[in-house]
Order: C-alpha cells, then sequence, then structure tokens
C-alpha cells in the first residue's frame, strides 16, 4: 500500500489504537506476525468470511464512511447470529485504492471499531494492500464461539415446526430506494438512529437466546431475502414452506419485505411456540413447514382469502 496516499504504516498504527487488545479468549492479537485464540473447554469454533467491495455492496457517493465499515462487520456478525454463536474475534483485509481520501477510510474504520465495541468483538488482525483499481475493497473475518454440538443449522426444521422472523422485513430494501434517489439527505446518518440499510443490526442477542433456550430447529439470516434464504432453509432440511400474507411483519411493502435483500434479521423454525419477543426484539410468526410435496422444495403464500399461491425466490442472487 505504499504507493497510496495513505502509509500502510500509519493505517496499521490507527488500527492497533482503535483495535481490543488481548483479553478473554484472545492472547494476542495486532501488533504481531499471527493472533492467539485460546478457545473455552468443551466450545466449537465457527467461522464466517464475506467481501465488502465497493460498488457492489456499498457505493462511496451514496454510503457514509461510517455505514460502510459498520455494514462489513454486520454481514459477518449477522452469519454468527444464525447459528447462535458468540463473537470471539475479527480480521479485517483491506485493499485501498490509490487516490482515497484518508478521511474516507478513517470514517470506514471508525464505523467498524464501533460495532465491533458493540458487540465486544476484538479485532485481532488483517491485511492491507494496494486495491488492483479505483474500489475500495475489503474482507472480513469472523470467528466465533458454540457449545459442542449445539449450532443451529439450517437443516435442521420438522414438517409442522413454525416459521418465525424477528423485526420487519423491508425496511432495509426501501431505505436502500430512498438512498438511491437522495443519497444527500443521509450523509449525516448515524448508527444511534434507525437505518436499516446503512445500519443493519445483528441479532446476536436472540441467536444466543434461541440456542441456550433450545427454541429453534433450524435458522438462516435474512441476508438475501426473505423467498431466497426460505429457499436455502427448505432445500436443506428437505422441507416445503407456507407463508402466510397476513402475518408478515412489514417493514415496507410486501414485494420488498418478501424480496428485499439485506434486512439482517433471523429466520428460523420452532417445534414449540416462541416469545413475542427475544432480547426486546419482537418475534413473529409467519408460516408452517410442510413435508415434501415434490422433487425440489416449494414455497406457497396463503393470501387473507385463503388461496394459495407459489412463491419464487425473487432475491439477491449471487453471480459469478
Amino acid at each position: 500500500m505504499a504507493a497510496n496516499s495513505i502509509a500502510e504504516r500509519d493505517f496499521i498504527r490507527s488500527l492497533y489504537r482503535q483495535a481490543s487488545g488481548g483479553r478473554g479468549p484472545l492472547r494476542l492479537g495486532i501488533g504481531d506476525d499471527c493472533a492467539i485464540l485460546r478457545p473455552p473447554k468443551g466450545i466449537e469454533i465457527v467461522v464466517t468470511t464475506d467481501f465488502s467491495l465497493e460498488n457492489k455492496h456499498f457505493r462511496r457517493d451514496w454510503h457514509p464512511p461510517q455505514s460502510a465499515g459498520h455494514r462489513c462487520l454486520a454481514r459477518g456478525l449477522s452469519d454468527l447470529a444464525a447459528m447462535g454463536a458468540k463473537p470471539l474475534a475479527a480480521f479485517l483485509s483491506i485493499a485501498v485504492p490509490k487516490g482515497l481520501e484518508k478521511a474516507y477510510l478513517n470514517g470506514f474504520l471508525r464505523g467498524f471499531m464501533a460495532l465491533a465495541k458493540a458487540h465486544s468483538v476484538p479485532l485481532a488482525g488483517g491485511d492491507t494492500a494496494a486495491a488492483p483499481g479505483d474500489e475500495l475493497l475489503a474482507d472480513i473475518t469472523l470467528l466465533g464461539t458454540i457449545p459442542q454440538g449445539k449450532a443451529l443449522l439450517r437443516s435442521g426444521a420438522k414438517a409442522g415446526d413454525g416459521i418465525y422472523v424477528t423485526g420487519r422485513l423491508g425496511a432495509a430494501a426501501a431505505e436502500l430506494e430512498q438512498l438511491a434517489a437522495n443519497a444527500t439527505h443521509f450523509k449525516a446518518a448515524k448508527p444511534s438512529e434507525i437505518h436499516p440499510h446503512l445500519f443493519p443490526q445483528p441479532r446476536l442477542a436472540v441467536g444466543q437466546a434461541l440456542l441456550k433456550r433450545k427454541l429453534a430447529t433450524a435458522a438462516i439470516d435474512i441476508s438475501d431475502g426473505l423467498s431466497v434464504d426460505l429457499l436455502h432453509l427448505c432445500e436443506e432440511s428437505k422441507l416445503d414452506a407456507e407463508i402466510e400474507t397476513a402475518t408478515l411483519p412489514l417493514g415496507a411493502t410486501l414485494m420488498q419485505a418478501l424480496h428485499g435483500g439485506e434486512d439482517y434479521e433471523l429466520l428460523f423454525t420452532a417445534s414449540r411456540p416462541v416469545p413475542k419477543k427475544l432480547a426486546g426484539v419482537p418475534i413473529t410468526r409467519i408460516g408452517t413447514m410442510l413435508p415434501r410435496a415434490g422433487r425440489s422444495p416449494r414455497m406457497s403464500l396463503l393470501d387473507e382469502k385463503g388461496k394459495r399461491n407459489l412463491l419464487k425466490p425473487q432475491g439477491w442472487e449471487h453471480q459469478l
């Protein structure tokens, strides 16, 4: 990164100042060739990694730098939440384009570290490099802990299980539309305010409560849209699903609730009733898992009049 206007050494110093030091399971963090972790006895380590690519996952002219950094970490934390895991450590690697303003990179880091602090996630290391083009690239790797053999998986749902979601659906897609229409309106947005797209809140406490209380039989986070992520759960559990339209907790239009991505809410199944709130977050039953009726899992929508329609996945599909 020496060819850039932002010196690598200065950036690493900035990371070191803001990162949490060695504590708890993290014996040694930033400052050496490797981090050293001390996993507690009787637990398993879960690992997730996710890219944040400029002009694909965020835009510099739309997203305030704090939002871009926050969202980078939130993506991985939401994956941990879906498995009921507790964060153990984060590793952040950034490829910085030539000419990137130092203020934007510092803002990115502040947004990242603010969310990390809120969830007690130590930044244990990472890497820096010069980007090959003119776009900022970031990769987050997160480690979490979970009691041995207890992780919430996508494959545990059973026929007759209720289908539940946290929070409201579609609000992130709605805010993204507003952002595209008038990005200047959101330049002063803060994580302390309600901004479901700019500052999504990973449901870590809910995931951990589901695990501890043995409520969920299967779980996934809604990052690609309800219709796509429900299909993933159906495929892994080899079941069908019926969603009752009238029960959906709408944060926007019905189409945005069904197909809008990046809500980062939890979608889970349960064989017994679930409280209407967990960890202060509203929980809504939206449907039922059904026995498999065909060669591939099918999803249906049941409207207020009892009419059943096929639900096709129309959310985010990753293209390679």
